[in-house]
């Protein structure tokens, strides 16, 4: 099932209105309610970082702030990606341009390239699904499992 990788969340506030003891409580209720769901081969992280406020933007908030989540549903929109490449490269469209360009006078090898880093990307995120996935050992693209 899709879960969160480690995340960062990065609050602003003054600190005699929140601590940071406060928002830690608030994303361990989180994670015990198991309202995320977190990657099965690592620790439920989030990092937190308190900062001030600034004195020049001004907010009818007491706190503000935003989460950065990186997560393995990541892998589907990568696929649909690469399908489109597939269809759009299938019919050769919008080629034109790059085939003008020196480095593209020969082949489109560097699409190729693209393509298949892509496809690591996406099998990368289906692997982080797994519980095993510290475990695995790393194909570095050569077939020697190194």
């Amino acid at each position: 099932p899709p879960s969160y990788i480690p995340t960062l969340n990065i609050t602003k506030a003054d600190p005699t209105d929140v601590s940071p003891t406060q928002i830690h409580k608030a994303l361990h209720r989180l994670r015990e309610r198991q309202t995320l769901r977190f990657i099965p081969w690592g620790p439920a992280s989030i990092q937190v970082a308190l900062a001030r406020r600034s004195p020049y933007v001004h907010s009818a908030h007491r706190v503000t702030g935003f989460t950065l989540f990186n997560h393995t549903s990541m892998a589907e929109l990568f696929e649909r990606l690469l399908s489109q490449y597939d269809r759009i490269r299938r019919r050769n469209a919008f080629l034109d341009n790059y085939r003008r360009e020196p480095m593209f006078q020969d082949n489109l090898d560097e699409f190729e390239s693209a393509r298949e880093t892509v496809q690591c990307l996406v099998e990368e995120y289906r692997a982080c699904e797994r519980v095993d996935y510290n475990k695995l050992e790393y194909d570095g693209g050569d077939g020697s499992g190194k």
